[in-house]
């Protein structure tokens, strides 16, 4: 029986399953059936996967026919899936972390290497020890529903090895940044999911990192990090991507806000991979402020995709974006940007922006903002530029005795800085602005 029948008839009767076209299609359900005994989890995690896979042979891989994947066809684009990494390795954080992040940050770090933790720190629980034994708020994350609709996250369901369980009290405040850090053999593919509840009042920074090594093998990775965020809590978030040529990364955040909150996520893309970060933020509670900021530096063949769900459930809330991004070469970069403001979710306010800086007449921006409103007491907006490096403000420079080469390196790190100031960490902002100058500069 090949994979494709086997998931078929594990998932029930009655379910119609496509025969799925691609090699690399044919090569996850392959990774699925000889992996699905290791994998960690009970009967009941079990049962979930094998149904994610079910679901996820119905779909394949999203095409450019699925509108939110209209400008990332991974069915066109992912070629091959590399072997599934399920543990094994042992790495320490400094060296996982990178040249950018200080010792400081290795004290608080949750470490993944090969797919499997293998330190925590922070007050966090690697996912795979308490499976089959965890509290109900993480099985209920598991079995989202809503996480149902999209096969990359459907893969993740099916495949995750491990992920971090962080459970902030009800008015703590974290002192430090808790850091989830993820690193890999070469030539592998590692799935992670991270389940994060924040309690009221409490205040915390999450920083999530993702490094391929650069110019050496090639990484696939998946990370969905599901966040709960009690009433009044303030959140900072931050995700680092660092891919290579070839390289492939899936990841995706769903998080559900309470009232008076304040959630800042903030996420940082560079290298010459294939990367799409999806983000889903539900207001369930009125006086809550969303603040988003994204940098992101691509080059050579290098397509980066940032598609954002802002869903206005509820009256009196503020979200704001602002995402940049340097494009040299053949590079894309793409932003979807859609805004929900129900109903009852007056006195919205929502402001978006997107800005690309082409360094090349080859290189692509593909901007979507969408405002769907349903109110008629709002203030919502949204704007895209797109230009080259103002000739100008080259002339200015050099007429200073500034090189042109530098002048130009001047520009665009300011270009790109204009989003990392968003940063109120100091520590953090000097390692995002170091991770980005030195993508400038490669």
């Amino acid at each position: 029986m090949d994979a494709t029948a086997a998931v078929s008839e594990k998932a029930g009767r009655g379910m119609t399953v496509q025969v799925l076209s691609t090699k690399a299609e044919q090569a996850i359900l392959s990774s699925f059936e000889a992996n699905a005994a290791k994998l960690p989890g009970g009967a009941a995690v079990a049962a979930l996967r094998q149904a994610a896979m079910g679901a996820f042979a119905s779909k394949g891989l999203p095409s450019r026919r699925v509108e939110d994947f209209k400008y990332t066809d991974l069915k066109a684009n992912v070629k091959d899936v590399l072997p599934l990494a399920t543990g094994g390795a042992a790495v320490d954080a400094a060296t996982a972390f990178g040249a950018h992040f200080g010792p400081e940050f290795a004290a608080n770090a949750v470490v993944f290497a090969d797919g499997r933790g293998v330190a925590a720190a922070g007050g966090a629980t690697l996912l795979a020890s308490v499976l089959g034994q965890s509290p109900g708020w993480v099985e209920a994350a598991l079995s989202d529903t809503a996480l149902s609709a999209s096969a990359d996250l459907l893969l993740n369901t099916a495949l995750f090895t491990d992920g971090a369980v962080i459970d902030i009290s009800a008015g703590a405040e974290v002192a430090d940044p808790i850091v989830l850090v993820a690193s890999a053999k070469d030539n592998a593919m590692t799935a992670l999911r991270h389940v994060i509840r924040v309690g009221a009042g409490a205040k915390v920074t999450i920083v999530e990192v993702d490094r391929a090594r650069q110019g050496v093998g090639l990484r696939q990775s998946s990370a969905l990090t599901q966040m709960v965020v009690g009433d009044g809590a303030e959140v900072v978030h931050i995700k680092v991507v660092e891919t290579n040529k070839g390289s492939l990364h899936l990841g995706h955040w769903q998080v559900n806000l309470g009232a008076n909150v304040t959630y800042k996520p903030f996420q940082v893309t560079v290298g010459e991979g294939l990367v799409r970060n999806g983000l889903n933020v539900l207001f369930n509670g009125q006086h809550s402020t969303f603040d988003y900021g994204a940098a992101s530096v691509v080059h050579g063949t290098g397509h980066a995709d940032s598609t954002l769900i802002v869903d206005h459930k509820v009256p009196h809330c503020t979200s704001r974006e602002l995402f940049k991004t340097v494009l040299d070469d053949q590079a894309r970069a793409v932003f979807q940007g859609r805004v929900i403001v129900r109903p009852d979710a007056q006195k919205t306010d929502g402001k978006q922006m997107a800005q690309a800086l082409m360094l090349s007449p080859d290189a692509e921006f593909d901007s979507k903002p969408e405002l769907e409103i349903y109110a008629d007491d709002v203030v919502c907006g949204h704007g895209s530029t797109v230009a080259e490096i103002d000739p100008d403000l080259v002339f200015y420079c050099t007429s200073r005795g500034i090189p042109t080469a530098v002048a130009r390196a001047l520009l665009i790190e300011s270009f790109i800085g204009e989003a990392i100031d968003k940063v109120e960490h100091e520590g953090l902002r000097q390692a995002l602005s170091g991770i980005a100058r030195d993508s400038l500069t490669a």
